[in-house]
């Protein structure tokens, strides 16, 4: 499953709390708080993304977090891989590239694509495009279109 680490959503929710408190400051309590995080663990990422130049620390009792440069300018991307590393979908999109079936591979390509419109997306994604999204309320997921009785659930688990 793709998803993001809890300390990429930890780093993205700061980035966005800061871009929508431009020129101000923020401390790692302050948007732990806010956000109802944990502490040492957004001091962690906060840290982190200050050392790859995305945010800057001011010392001091006013002191913490601002955003590195404008907003606009600052991709999900960009965040993503400065705190988990590179975004990698499948084993085929690593250095090494390579597998048993990678010569009767018939899936690698269409996935090459998925992965580079994944990358294409997190690129084209700022953290001001986070900061002007309203709180939005998520759908709830259809019920599924055969779903299994326990009966049949029962069946498929002995198999």
């Amino acid at each position: 499953m793709l998803k993001l680490t809890k300390k990429a959503d930890y780093g993205l929710i700061a980035l966005r709390h800061l871009a929508s408190i431009p020129d101000a400051t923020a401390s790692t309590r302050d948007i732990a708080d806010a956000y109802h995080l944990p502490v040492p663990l957004l001091a962690k990422v906060l840290q982190k993304l200050a050392r790859e130049k995305i945010l800057v620390s001011a010392a001091g009792t006013s002191g913490g977090y601002r955003l590195a440069r404008d907003a606009r300018k600052i991709t999900a991307l960009e965040v993503v891989r400065a705190i988990d590393g590179p975004v990698i979908l499948t084993h085929c999109f690593t250095e090494h590239g390579v597998c048993d079936q990678s010569e009767n591979c018939t899936v690698r390509e269409p996935l090459r694509r998925v992965h580079e419109a994944i990358l294409e997306l997190l690129h084209k994604f700022t953290i001001t495009d986070l900061a002007e999204s309203p709180a939005v309320r998520l759908t709830p997921l259809p019920a599924p279109l055969n779903p299994v009785s326990s009966g049949q659930r029962e069946l498929h688990q002995g198999l």
